[in-house]
C-alpha cells in the first residue's frame, strides 16, 4: 500500500509502505476512506514533535471500514463503517479509567501518525480498536465525519470545557483555523452573551462571523482594546488560545479579566513567557491539555441531528494519492484560503433527527 511517511524535519513523501497487520488482539485493521491533514502534523514536519521517529507515517484523523479485526475486538466487525479517533484508549489503565484517555499509560494517548503508523495511508492498525473507533451512522457523509476524530473533540474539551464557558460570558477566540472556528461553534452551546474572533486573515474572520462569531478583531488591530471596550474594561471571561505561538499566547493573558480563564489549545513548539507579575492578583486560571476525545459519542450525536455545521470547515478535497498537493495547499493557508482539507471521502446528506 502507499502512505505519507515523515523522514525527518522538512522531509516527506507519499510512498510504498508495508501492509498493516495485526499486532496485538484488541487491533484492527481500517481501510481509509477519508483523511485529514491537521495543523499538528505541519508541527511534526517543522521539527516541533521530536520523538516521532523518521520513516513513521503521519495521520490521526481517518473514517473508514473494518476489514480485519483481533480476536479480543467485541463491538465492531469486518464491514462496519466508523471513525478512527485521534486518540487511542486502553481503557485499563489510571488515566483511561478517569476518562483522561489522552493520558493513556496503557500503550495508547496520541500515538496514530507520532509513536505508531497513522492514518494517512490506505490501510491504518488501529490498536485497542474497542474504544478507539466508533461505528459510524449512514447518514454522515465521511467529510464531515472526520472532523469528529480532532477539530471536534479538541476545541470543545480543551477550549470550551477546561475554559468553563457559561451563560453570558464573554468569550475571546484567538485563532480563527479550524479548531478555532469548531471552539466558536461550540461555545455558542452554552449561551455566551459574545464571542470574539481574532485572527491574522479577513477571510478566517469572515468564516468566524458565518459561524457565530458576535465581533471578529484583526491581530494588528489591538483586539485587547477591542474586548475592553465591550466589556466596560472588565475583560474577557474565557479566552481560547488556538494558534500556538508565544505572541497569541501572551495576547490571550493580556485580554482576560479577573477571575477569567486562559484555555491553550494550540501546539507550541518553543517557549513562551508568562507574565505572572500582570496576573499573580487576578485570580487567573490557565488550563493546557491534550483531547482524551470522551466527548466524541456526543458531538457524533449532535452532528447527526444537524447541530453541528462541520462541513462548512471544509474548504479543500482531494483523491488519497494527491497527498503532498494538499499538504502544500494547507501549509501555504494564507494563500490559498484553506481551512480544513479532506482527501477521498463522500459527502452525504445528513438528516436531522428533529426539526426545531
Amino acid at each position: 500500500m502507499k502512505g505519507y511517511v515523515f523522514h525527518g524535519p522538512g522531509q516527506s513523501a507519499w510512498e510504498g509502505v508495508p501492509d498493516p497487520g495485526l499486532k496485538e488482539p484488541t487491533d484492527a485493521i481500517v481501510r481509509v476512506d477519508a483523511v485529514s491533514v491537521c495543523g499538528t502534523d505541519l508541527h511534526i514536519l517543522a521539527g516541533d514533535v521530536p520523538e516521532v521517529p523518521p520513516g513513521t507515517v503521519l495521520g490521526h484523523e481517518a473514517v473508514g471500514e473494518i476489514v480485519e479485526t483481533g480476536s479480543d475486538v467485541r463491538t465492531v466487525r469486518p464491514g462496519d463503517r466508523v471513525l478512527v479517533s485521534c486518540i487511542t484508549a486502553c481503557g485499563r489503565c489510571r488515566h483511561c479509567r478517569a476518562g483522561r484517555y489522552g493520558q493513556c499509560r496503557g500503550g495508547g494517548g496520541w500515538i496514530l501518525g507520532h509513536l505508531v503508523d497513522g492514518t494517512q495511508a490506505e490501510y491504518v492498525r488501529v490498536p485497542y480498536a474497542d474504544l478507539s473507533v466508533h461505528p459510524l451512522p449512514g447518514t454522515i457523509g465521511d467529510e464531515d465525519a472526520v472532523l469528529l476524530a480532532d477539530v471536534f473533540p479538541t476545541a470543545y474539551e480543551v477550549g470550551v470545557q477546561l475554559g468553563c464557558v457559561c451563560p453570558g460570558d464573554t468569550v475571546v477566540v484567538v485563532g480563527a483555523g479550524p479548531v478555532g472556528l469548531a471552539a466558536i461553534i461550540t461555545a455558542r452551546l452554552f449561551a455566551p452573551e459574545r464571542v470574539v474572533a481574532v485572527d491574522a486573515s479577513a477571510a478566517r474572520l469572515e468564516s468566524a462571523r458565518e459561524l457565530g462569531a458576535d465581533a471578529v478583531a484583526e491581530a494588528d488591530e489591538d483586539p485587547g482594546q477591542l474586548v475592553a471596550d465591550l466589556t466596560d474594561g472588565a475583560g474577557a471571561d474565557v479566552v481560547i488560545e488556538a494558534v500556538g505561538r508565544p505572541e497569541t499566547f501572551e495576547l490571550c493573558t493580556r485580554m482576560v479579566g479577573a477571575g477569567g480563564h486562559v484555555a491553550n489549545v494550540g501546539v507550541h513548539g518553543g517557549p513562551a513567557t508568562l507574565h505572572l507579575e500582570d496576573l499573580w492578583s487576578k485570580n487567573v486560571t490557565l488550563t493546557t491539555g491534550l483531547v482524551d476525545t470522551r466527548s466524541t459519542p456526543t458531538l457524533l450525536r449532535m452532528a447527526v441531528a444537524g447541530r453541528l455545521p462541520g462541513g462548512r470547515l471544509i474548504t479543500h478535497t482531494f483523491p488519497l494519492d494527491r497527498m503532498q498537493e494538499a499538504y502544500d495547499v494547507f501549509g501555504n493557508a494564507a494563500e490559498t484560503g484553506a481551512l480544513k482539507v479532506v482527501l477521498g471521502g463522500e459527502r452525504r446528506e445528513v438528516v436531522p433527527a428533529y426539526e426545531v
